[in-house]
């Protein structure tokens, strides 16, 4: 039996700005609130709970859980700058001796354009590599979240082909975003049925036909199909909503409530059979 949970990523909130920088223990305690299992921050959300008694304190009372940590830097360069190596290995550290069963998300920065692709996207590979090990040998799960901004290296089906294919698949593995497939024109079930052995964590987020994001069941993307499939195919993991769309902008916690309703109504239903 598959053994799938249901979480949220505080992007989703980090689009009104800074109004809920230092406040992931309210974020947390929306999630739990919502019917949520777990969530998601980014690095820069962390604020005191940079301290692991404190995060574990607020995870408790909530009932959720630390699913994954997102830490996204530029790795523009052949190796990690010093900078980036050092916020790497603290976050390693933090997994490692407190959170050891959560998942390291790296997301890369996109850029404001695709010139030099092909550079970058090497660089790209060899700096989360290299993380990725240092990851493995302390017993941590680095996977990989590509994104679709315009700047984005990793946007298009040959994109995924040349950067899938380049991970160290030994100690990185792969954050499928079925948003950010759809946005770059192709079909997430397609994708992630390609490279199923990769994947570590899901991203799920929607799109209209339009090509806005859209909140969780008002666009256009197949969740049922796609949860289905990793049921069947016995992922065991997250399903995290990193929902992006005009209304979460403006109120992220009614956002997360509605998202929440909608993943218990429509797909827990499938991971439970």
């Amino acid at each position: 039996m598959t053994k799938i949970k249901m979480g949220c990523q505080t992007y989703t909130w980090q689009m009104s700005g800074e109004l809920y920088l230092g406040k992931l223990d309210h974020i947390i305690s929306v999630a739990g609130a919502a019917g949520f299992q777990g969530v998601e921050p980014e690095t820069r959300f962390l604020g005191a709970l940079r301290d692991p008694a404190l995060m574990r304190e607020h995870l408790d009372h909530a009932g959720v859980e630390l699913a994954s940590v997102c830490l996204v830097e530029t790795w523009c360069q052949p190796k990690e700058t010093d900078a980036e190596r050092e916020d790497a290995d603290w976050v390693i550290d933090y997994l490692a001796r407190n959170f050891p069963d959560t998942i390291l998300n790296v997301c890369p920065y996109p850029g404001s354009d695709r010139s030099d692709l092909e550079e970058r996207q090497a660089n790209q590979l060899a700096c989360m590599n290299a993380l990725a090990a240092r990851a493995a040998q302390r017993g941590v799960q680095a996977a990989y979240h590509p994104n679709s901004p315009a700047g984005s290296v990793c946007r298009t089906h040959q994109d995924y082909d040349r950067m899938l294919n380049g991970l160290d698949a030994r100690v990185l593995k792969w954050v499928p975003d079925v948003g950010h497939l759809a946005k770059g024109g192709m079909d997430p079930l397609e994708i992630i049925g390609a490279f199923r052995p990769l994947i570590a964590h899901v991203h799920y987020k929607d799109m209209a036909a339009s090509g806005e994001w859209a909140m969780m069941g008002k666009g256009v993307i197949d969740f049922e199909a796609i949860t289905t499939f990793l049921h069947d195919t016995h992922y065991q993991g997250w399903l995290v909503v990193e929902d992006e769309s005009r209304e979460a902008e403006v109120a992220p916690d009614t956002v997360a409530a509605f998202d929440g309703r909608y993943m218990k109504a429509r797909l827990a239903p499938i991971v439970a059979r």
